[in-house]
């Protein structure tokens, strides 16, 4: 056998790179990050957390033993630039510094957020004190996410939850039933916008028409998540983005 010489070439995202950390029952968040993320210089590599099939508060909180060794997956000579955990109820149940820490044990030193940082991040972006929330969780979950955002200075006088404990269920629920919901609790003159919480709700086709309707911004912790790491790496999002983050 002959060995041919070869060069070596530059890592695939010459743009950024990112990491993206997803929960095993997640079906919606990683197509949403492909879509948002479609230029051929951004690589994008992504790992799976186990996860429970039922989100209760203990079931969050046990995704941070599997975190740093999730983390550890990702390709060690790729140059990355962000890392995102996609779990809103999860960050709020471990906290996104102690999630930031994990996911820097296993991925070295880079920049990472996650869903409520991110939408933190974009609530004060676009001057947002009030919100409107919709979520698909269990009220035990529910009530911790509205929480921080509470402790976070952005108020939550409204919350609707679709009560479901179930990721697969969660991954079903249909964009009529998330429009409807978001319309109920953007309608109150108390929220300045919406927030769309749980990143395996499929929001990305409802949010435009939402905020048409209301006259209000529409944040989802999918959009929130891609929003703050193109922030964070510099890497372009598709010029389709939906949301008013993302219009100057």
């Amino acid at each position: 056998m002959t060995h041919f010489p070869f060069e070596l070439t530059d890592p695939i995202g010459t743009a950024a790179t990112l990491g993206l950390i997803v929960l095993k029952f997640d079906e919606t968040l990683e197509q949403d990050f492909r879509r948002l993320f479609p230029a051929r210089d951004v690589a994008l590599y992504v790992s799976r957390l186990p996860s429970d099939p039922d989100v209760t508060p203990d079931t969050l909180r046990a995704m941070e033993t599997d975190l740093p060794a999730a983390a550890a997956l990702f390709p060690p000579a790729a140059p990355f630039d962000a890392v995102g955990y996609g779990c809103t109820s999860g960050t709020t149940m471990i906290g996104a510094g102690q999630v930031a820490d994990l996911v820097r044990k296993g991925a070295g030193d880079t920049a990472v957020t996650d869903p409520l940082t991110a939408s933190l991040a974009a609530c004060k972006a676009l001057d947002l004190s009030t919100l409107g929330m919709v979520t698909p969780y269990i009220d035990s979950v529910s009530e911790p996410v509205r929480n921080a955002f509470q402790s976070a200075g952005i108020a939550v006088p409204y919350i609707v939850s679709f009560g479901e404990a179930g990721e697969e269920r969660v991954a079903r629920i249909d964009a009529a039933s998330i429009r409807a919901a978001a319309l109920d609790v953007g309608r109150s003159d108390q929220v300045q916008g919406v927030f769309l919480s749980c990143t395996n709700l499929r929001t990305l086709d409802v949010i435009d028409d939402i905020e048409q309707t209301l006259g209000k911004p529409v944040l989802s912790s999918n959009l929130s998540l891609v929003w703050h790491m193109a922030q964070l790496s510099g890497a372009p999002m598709a010029p389709d983005a939906p949301g008013a983050i993302n219009r100057p």
